[in-house]
């Protein structure tokens, strides 16, 4: 026996090498490398589309409105109101663009993740690999919002630059929960019910109205959708009404990431590999 099969038999078992081989990096290079050349069109529509918003309600609606209260009682710009939820949700729109249609295709069509599944990769690889290509675009997404809100002025606050690490984080949990749920769905029927829930959640997560204006009982259906966090973690950023309580919202997606992985994780290896 060689020195070298020895050495090999003498390390101790990984217990998680079945699930990840540390190289999601991969995953996340092809999925870039297919995107940029087959999907740019597709990319720079939701890039503008969050944009036409800002420019149509918050600067022509916003010019009637005025100045709008925040949840601490401040009177901001209704256009300063509704850019930082905008900028979350542009950042979800990337999110879940690519973790559910993107991923939908691969598994059911292309039959991608077979492939991967027969190599030295985990599901946790392609989980993190697939999850990673979403956050890269819902950073483009919210980096060129951003910068677009700088232009106007609608950035009142310095702390508005931690609002691309809150967009990340926004992605993040989106894009786990995403392809998880994706992970179950076999028709594009199914698929249908994304956008039916996607829609709502955009228009009435305080989107647009502050949630004072809402009934008591709806505004408790609204502070559990997981947008509303991400607007209200936002627009305190961009604002500079920042508390401890921010670390709520932050915890939300916190749990909506280990959730998502855990169950991408698994139903993968279930689908593939058992």
């Amino acid at each position: 026996m060689s020195p070298s099969t020895i050495a090999a038999s003498a390390r101790p078992p990984r217990p998680f090498s079945s699930l990840y081989a540390g190289n999601a990096r991969s995953v996340m290079a092809r999925g870039w490398r297919a995107t940029r050349s087959t999907n740019s069109l597709v990319v720079l529509s939701g890039f503008v589309e969050p944009i036409f918003y800002l420019l149509s309600m918050g600067l022509g609606l916003g010019a009637l409105i005025g100045q709008v209260q925040t949840a601490d009682g401040t009177q901001v710009p209704y256009a300063a109101f509704i850019a930082p939820a905008l900028l979350a949700v542009a950042a979800m729109n990337g999110a879940i663009y690519d973790s559910t249609w993107n991923v939908f295709f691969k598994m059911q069509f292309a039959k991608l993740y077979e492939g991967m599944l027969s190599t030295s990769l985990g599901p946790l690889d392609v989980a993190l690999g697939e999850i990673s290509l979403a956050l890269a675009r819902g950073l483009l997404y919210a980096t060129g919002f951003m910068l677009v809100m700088q232009a106007l002025g609608l950035n009142l606050s310095w702390w508005a630059l931690l609002a691309l690490p809150a967009v990340l984080i926004i992605a993040f949990g989106f894009a786990s929960v995403g392809m998880a749920v994706t992970s179950y769905m076999k028709t594009f029927q199914q698929m249908d019910w994304i956008n039916f829930i996607l829609l709502p959640m955009f228009l009435f997560s305080a989107t647009f109205y502050p949630l004072s204006v809402y009934p008591q009982g709806i505004q408790y259906v609204i502070q559990a959708l997981p947008l509303w966090h991400g607007v209200e973690l936002v627009r305190a950023l961009t604002t500079g009404q920042v508390n401890l309580g921010l670390l709520w919202h932050v915890l939300y997606y916190a749990v909506m990431i280990v959730v998502g992985l855990f169950a991408t994780t698994r139903r993968l290896r279930a689908l593939f590999l058992d």
